[in-house]
């Protein structure tokens, strides 16, 4: 059996750009993606927290350090500049690795600084019991 998890998650990106004219994805800081992860090209999930909005697109990187997160091509009419972003993947894992798995996150403040990071395969984890 194979169950589908959260994987990565960012919490509370703040927009800080969106291109219309750009052909799709969403533009995130090399430095925030790697701590959670993510991958290039990766499909995510993302919710905007000011508008309820929900969309699938990919993940791109952008600058390290400099706390882009950008909406580009039709994802720029989905959200504004400033709007609180939570971007997600998920993962196949079959019950035994889904028993040891903690998703890794970051919590960001609204200069997309990270305030809290946990997770891993290493950290504590919710235990599936079988009966």
């Amino acid at each position: 059996m194979q169950l589908t998890l959260l994987k990565s998650k960012i919490h509370r990106a703040a927009v800080t750009g969106a291109s219309l004219d750009y052909e799709g994805s969403l533009t995130v800081s090399a430095d925030l993606a790697e701590l959670v992860g993510l991958i290039p090209y990766e499909k995510i999930l993302v919710s905007n927290l000011n508008n309820g909005k929900r969309f699938e697109t990919y993940a791109i990187f952008g600058e390290a350090r400099r706390g882009i997160i950008e909406l580009n091509g039709a994802t720029a009419h989905l959200g504004k500049i400033d709007d609180r972003l939570t971007i997600m993947s998920f993962a196949r894992y079959t019950l035994e690795e889904a028993e040891l798995h903690a998703p890794l996150i970051a919590v960001l403040n609204e200069k997309n600084e990270v305030v809290r990071h946990e997770g891993g395969d290493s950290a504590p984890s919710l235990r599936i019991v079988n009966e």
